[in-house]
């Protein structure tokens, strides 16, 4: 987990949260999910990218490995070697780093590369030559995203150029993957054309003497909807970490949840502008309680004049700009004395706006939300239950 000011795992919070701003990480939500999800997928690959969506990389992956998860996926070697280092040793993708990086560690720590590229494979053949052991790699096909992956014109000649540099035992071929576009629609239709790419490239692969054993093209929305493409093996982030791509598979559970506690309250009168340039003004007399936290921590700025908390089992609205490092919230006639606790981002089980409303309000997307929750938020964080028995997955 990515080191923060302070971190709490056990024990009361009550000092923590009228203290501090707290992020709860829910292991056990977790453990709920990749549940869920290994159900629905042949064989479950757990991405922890992005330390975990930034809820601790060793955390998610211990907790998706003990309940359901066959293997690991990050973006980079730097990421999978923290993971080695942390002592996790389950099957291990990484899959976006440059043609010149040097792919010795993914063979040293058992790390499995993606090539996208010829250069990606020279890189992964002189790797093999230099250590004296073959990499295991996934050739990576564009199926229609014109970002990661190789481009389909130039297919044929990866696959040839792997089949050769497997001869020499340089590397092994071991998957081939690719990506969806539009997973998040749940319509096959609009899916069609990339899933026929990703399995003429399967086949163009083999016609070049390749025997890959795994293939994967879907994500977390093909696992939740679209299962013609999930084939040998599923690749799931989002999904772990409680949010749903597609927002119509209310099968997860929120992991996240940001607490704040009030540090200060004031009664105005009618219009009083609040924070900078106004942008609101009181518009009757009322009741501010300010907040310690803000875009420094997470709270996109864009959501200032829409965005809601929860105050005293009540939703209220920030009142003003999102600053730096502070929040003002419009309770009205609320109560509200300094220490009380403000559910910021619920864990969607109350009456408290969720990561995916918060979204809504900034324009943007929950995983670009979640992966910025700042790092002086104190982190509490619930275990997971114990492991799940092979008869429970079966």
């Amino acid at each position: 987990m990515s080191a923060t000011l302070c971190e709490s795992r056990t024990g009361p919070l009550a000092t923590l949260a009228t203290t501090r701003p707290v992020l709860t990480v829910r292991l056990d939500a977790v453990a709920y999910n990749t549940r869920v999800l290994a159900a629905r997928a042949r064989r479950l690959m757990a991405v922890v990218k992005a330390d975990g969506f930034g809820l601790g990389g060793a955390d998610v992956a211990r907790t998706a490995l003990a309940h359901g998860a066959r293997a690991l996926g990050v973006a980079t070697l730097t990421e999978a070697v923290e993971l080695r280092t942390a002592g996790i040793g389950a099957p291990l993708l990484s899959w976006l780093d440059a043609p010149g990086a040097d792919p010795s560690d993914a063979v040293l720590h058992g790390v499995d590369v993606a090539v996208p590229s010829l250069g990606h494979l020279e890189a992964a053949v002189a790797a093999g030559r230099r250590t004296g052991r073959a990499v295991a790699v996934h050739l990576y096909l564009d199926c229609g995203t014109a970002r990661d992956g190789c481009a389909p014109e130039l297919w044929p000649a990866l696959c040839a150029a792997a089949w050769r540099a497997e001869l020499t035992g340089a590397v092994r071929v071991v998957g081939v993957m690719g990506h969806l576009a539009c997973a998040a629609s749940l319509d096959p239709q609009a899916n069609a054309d990339a899933t026929a790419r990703f399995v003429h490239g399967v086949a163009r692969a083999r016609a070049a003497g390749l025997r890959p054993a795994l293939r994967h093209l879907g994500a977390t929305a093909a696992v939740l909807g679209l299962p013609a493409t999930r084939f040998d093996l599923s690749r799931v982030g989002a999904g772990l970490v409680g949010i749903d791509p597609t927002g119509r598979c209310p099968v997860l559970h929120a992991v996240a949840q940001v607490t704040a506690p009030v540090v200060q309250v004031r009664d105005v009168g009618a219009g009083v502008g609040v924070g900078y340039e106004h942008t609101y003004r009181t518009p009757a007399p009322t009741r501010l309680a300010l907040l310690p936290l803000g875009y420094a921590d997470g709270l996109p700025v864009t959501a200032s004049g829409r965005a809601q908390v929860l105050v005293h089992g009540r939703r209220r609205p920030l009142a003003g700009r999102v600053s730096m490092d502070q929040v003002v919230v419009d309770v009205g006639d609320l109560p509200v004395r300094t220490g009380d606790v403000v559910t910021v981002i619920g864990a969607g089980d109350d009456l408290a706006p969720t990561l995916t409303e918060w979204a809504g309000w900034a324009g943007t997307l929950p995983h670009e939300l979640l992966t910025g929750l700042g790092r002086r938020l104190v982190r509490h964080v619930v275990p997971a239950p114990p492991s799940t028995s092979p008869e429970e997955l079966a």
